[in-house]
Parts: structure tokens; C-alpha cells; sequence
């Protein structure tokens, strides 16, 4: 890691021993691993496109076949921890991730490298909710807790800043005549040096009493929140066919089939995926609700700014790498104030954070209105501004949610959490992918010029996630201080 992840781990120093340092730096490396990923493969998608002769659906099915493996399983993942070792799942999770991540740079085929992505992402569902539950069950006491997640942050920050550039970098260089493969082989050095690590520095932690594992629970979620994930985010591309709108349609009855089910088992001690009791506490469920208001404004406010950049402003995907670096580099030092700051002004650090945010996407908006001629002049404070409003909010919102609950109910906690974020990104992108299309498409039909029909599909677009943030401020009002009564 860097000098500055070095200082955010050492601080964490001052409220645990020199073991949970190294602990948490195997943990991290894991999720630094998982979010590089996601970045490096989204600027490297059209070198693999070409590499592999791959139509535009198998493209796209390198990238969704990853996120919706990732994103049905996580609740299993972290009920698993649970039951059979965080541990011992955290290195089952990262040990299939660097396997796969070396089948997806061997693939041959368009084919194979969509079923490794789906395996990558399967392991991936497997090892990053340990980190959360383990961050919650390691450190103990609010100060120690709120600096391990304040690194979580900078780990994040610094793996889209290493996605973005390096993605760019490897594509370009063509190292050693392997075009794109390089972009998943970097994944085996640095998996299985934090197996070594991981494997001498992380305690096992369990629920204390082990149960088996709710297979129908695991196959009734699997299938209410596919109904859900999969037209959300193939339904705009594929133009909504009636199968997209019949499976939204399906999604209600399913998931309330799945809550009553899990209610169920919770009422008769019955070991369920998901304990409904977690939902008594409000810190939790408001906490849930702000994470799916907040997490539906990222992946898709990144989308239209891509977007704008790269085909409005014809700028080359390197470039929109460094742009973006702003924002990464500005929620790299956000995150690390955030974890400096006392407990007691947590509720109004998440409020300035949301607020900020707020800002950011609203000045990105109007970035095309403003400066239309150099619209980059006003996008660059506002990336700045963007990653000091998620820097501030997003790991404290984390351990408010994770610290609400017990540590037997950790990594059952932590699927819930991680669940949250691909759901809310899911509405998001389907959302603004709808107000940018939609209006790119009317400004094209009017003869607008490509900079100014993106500008406007921009404006349209961000326009969704400044009323997101609104709405997260308003849930934050319901949050619980820090001290009172649950």
C-alpha cells in the first residue's frame, strides 16, 4: 500500500494492536481487488470486445454477468460467514476471486470469459461482505472502528484512481503482446500474496451457535432479487421487452414472499438467511434506506459523466481516467478526515457529506448550461466537490448501519448492506439511463451538435441524482444519535 494507507492503517493503531493492522490490511487488499476490478474492466471493455471478436451483447455480458452473480449472492455470502467462519469465507472469497480472475485472462472465447466473469463474481459475493463483518467483529470500540473503515474508504478511493489509469495504461502498452489479459492476470500476484497475509493475520469469528444454511431462503432471494436485478439492468439496452416488464412485475410478489419466509424462520429460531429481528433496530433499517438513496445516485451520475465525457467531449477513455482520479483522489483524503472525526458528530458529518454530494452532482448538471464552450473548466470542482461529499458520507454511513447490529448477525448484516448498495445502483442506472437516453436522443433529433445534445442529456440525467440526495437528507433526519435509544 501507499504512504497514505499506511498512515490511515497506523492510525487505526491507537485503538488496537499491531495484529489487527495487518489484519485489516489483508481484508482491505481484498476489497481493493474486487473494486479495481469493476473500474479496470469498464475502460478495457472495448479492447476485450476486439481481442475476442465479441459482439456487443457478449460485451455487455462480461460486465452484467460479473455485477448480477455478485449481486444475488452476497446475502448468502455473508450468512455463510456466519455459520461456517468469517475466515475461513474471506479466503474461500479471495482465493476463487484470484483463481478466476486468472481464468478470466486465459479465456479463449467470448463465451468463457462470460462464464469466469460470472464465477468472479460469484467469489467476489463470497469474500467482500467478511470484510465488513470482520472490520465490525475485529475492532471493538467506536474510535478504532470508525478509523478501519475510514481505510475501507481510501482503499475504495485509491482502487478506482488504480482501475481508471491502470485500466488505460494496460490497454495502451499492449504489455508483452497480451493486449487486454493483463487487465485480469494482475489480479494472481497481488490475491495470493494477501492469502499468505490473510491466512497469518485474521482470527476466525462465528456466529456462536452454528446452524445450517436456509437453501430455500438462498433460492427464493436468488430468484425475487433477480426478477428485480436482471430488467433493471438489461431493460433500457434491450429496449424493455414485455419479458423485462413481466419479471419487475414478478419482483413485488416474490420479494414479499421472500421477507414473509425469512420472517418466519426468524419467529420459529430457525437459523434464516436474513434475521428479520435486524430490522428492529432503526439504526439499520434507516440506515438501509439512506444506502439505497445515496448508492442509486454513484454508478449511474458515473455513467452519464462517462458518457459525456468520452462521446460529447471526445475525450479518450485515459483521459476520463484522469479526470475521474480528482474525484478518487479528494474521497481518498475525505475518508480519512471521516475517520479522524468523533462519534458524537457523526449524524451531522453524514448530513455535510450528503449536502456536498448534493452540490456536486448540481454544479456537474449544470456544468454544459454554464460553460458550454469549456464545460471541463466547471467539471473539474465539481468531481472535487463530488468526492469530498462521498468521502465524507459513505464509510460512516457504513459503520452506522454495521455497528447498529450484534456480532453474530455480522456477515448476515453485512449481505443486507452489500445487497442495498447493487440494488440502489440498479435503480439508478436504470433510472438516469432512461432521462439521458431519452433526452440525447430528442437533442440528436433536433440536429444538435454531439457536445451539446451530451450536455443536455447531462443536465437531464444528474438531474435524478440531485433529487436522490435530497431524499437521503431526508432520511437522515430519522437516523438515531449516537447514545440514544434504538
Amino acid at each position: 500500500m501507499n504512504d497514505l494507507s499506511t498512515m490511515t492503517l497506523a492510525g487505526v493503531t491507537r485503538g488496537g494492536d499491531r495484529s489487527g493492522v495487518r489484519a485489516l490490511a489483508a481484508m482491505l487488499t481484498g476489497a481493493f481487488l474486487a473494486i479495481m476490478d469493476v473500474m479496470i474492466v469498464n475502460v478495457g471493455l472495448p479492447s476485450i470486445r476486439a481481442g475476442l471478436h465479441a459482439s456487443f451483447a457478449e460485451a455487455q455480458l462480461v460486465v452484467a454477468g460479473y455485477g448480477l452473480s455478485y449481486a444475488l449472492l452476497l446475502i448468502t455470502g455473508g450468512r455463510l460467514g456466519d455459520l461456517h467462519g468469517r475466515r475461513r469465507m474471506f479466503l474461500a472469497g479471495l482465493a476463487g476471486f484470484t483463481l478466476t480472475s486468472t481464468l478470466c485472462g486465459l479465456a479463449p472465447t467470448a463465451p468463457a470469459l462470460v462464464a469466469a466473469r460470472v464465477l468472479q463474481g460469484a467469489a467476489a459475493a463470497l469474500m467482500f461482505p467478511q470484510v465488513l463483518s470482520l472490520i465490525r467483529v475485529t475492532f471493538t470500540d467506536e474510535a478504532s472502528r470508525a478509523r478501519a473503515f475510514a481505510a475501507l474508504g481510501v482503499a475504495a478511493g485509491l482502487a478506482g484512481v488504480t482501475g481508471q489509469v491502470l485500466g488505460g495504461f494496460i490497454v495502451e502498452a499492449n504489455l508483452f503482446g497480451l493486449g487486454w489479459r493483463p487487465l485480469f492476470l494482475i489480479n494472481l500476484p497481488v490475491g495470493l500474496g494477501a492469502l499468505v497475509a490473510a491466512r497469518r493475520f485474521i482470527a476466525e469469528s462465528r456466529a456462536p451457535q452454528a446452524a445450517r444454511l436456509d437453501l430455500a431462503g438462498v433460492l427464493l432471494g436468488a430468484v425475487a432479487f433477480g426478477c428485480l436485478l436482471i430488467p433493471l439492468i438489461e431493460g433500457r439496452e434491450a429496449g424493455w421487452p414485455a419479458w423485462s416488464l413481466a419479471m419487475l412485475a414478478a419482483a413485488v410478489p416474490l420479494l414479499a414472499l421472500f421477507a414473509r419466509q425469512q420472517h418466519g424462520r426468524t419467529r420459529r429460531r430457525a437459523s434464516p438467511l436474513v434475521d428479520t429481528g435486524l430490522f428492529r433496530d432503526r439504526a439499520f433499517t434507516v440506515g438501509l434506506l439512506t444506502v439505497l438513496a445515496f448508492y442509486s445516485t454513484l454508478n449511474a451520475g458515473f455513467l452519464a459523466l462517462a458518457f459525456f465525457i468520452q462521446a460529447g467531449l471526445k475525450r479518450s477513455p485515459f483521459e476520463a481516467g484522469l479526470l475521474f482520479a480528482v474525484l478518487a483522489v479528494v474521497y481518498v483524503g475525505a475518508s480519512v478526515l471521516a475517520g479522524r472525526l468523533p462519534v458524537e458528530r457523526r449524524r451531522a458529518l453524514l448530513a455535510t457529506g450528503a449536502a456536498v454530494t448534493l452540490v456536486g452532482f448540481a454544479l456537474a448538471a449544470a456544468a454544459p448550461v454554464l460553460s458550454p464552450a469549456a464545460p471541463v473548466v466547471l467539471l473539474v470542482p465539481a468531481l472535487a466537490t463530488l468526492g469530498l461529499g462521498q468521502g465524507l458520507f459513505m464509510t460512516p454511513l457504513i459503520n452506522t448501519v454495521i455497528s447498529a447490529i450484534r456480532d453474530e448477525q455480522a456477515g448476515s448484516a453485512a449481505g443486507v448492506l452489500s445487497t442495498m448498495q447493487q440494488v440502489g445502483g440498479a435503480i439508478g442506472v436504470a433510472v438516469v439511463g432512461i432521462l439521458f437516453f431519452g433526452s440525447l436522443a430528442e437533442a440528436q433529433t433536433l440536429g444538435l451538435a454531439d457536445n451539446a445534445a451530451y450536455g443536455r442529456a447531462l443536465t437531464a440525467g444528474l438531474g435524478y441524482c440531485v433529487g436522490a440526495l435530497g431524499v437521503t437528507l431526508v432520511l437522515l433526519a430519522a437516523l438515531p444519535r449516537a447514545g440514544s435509544a434504538r
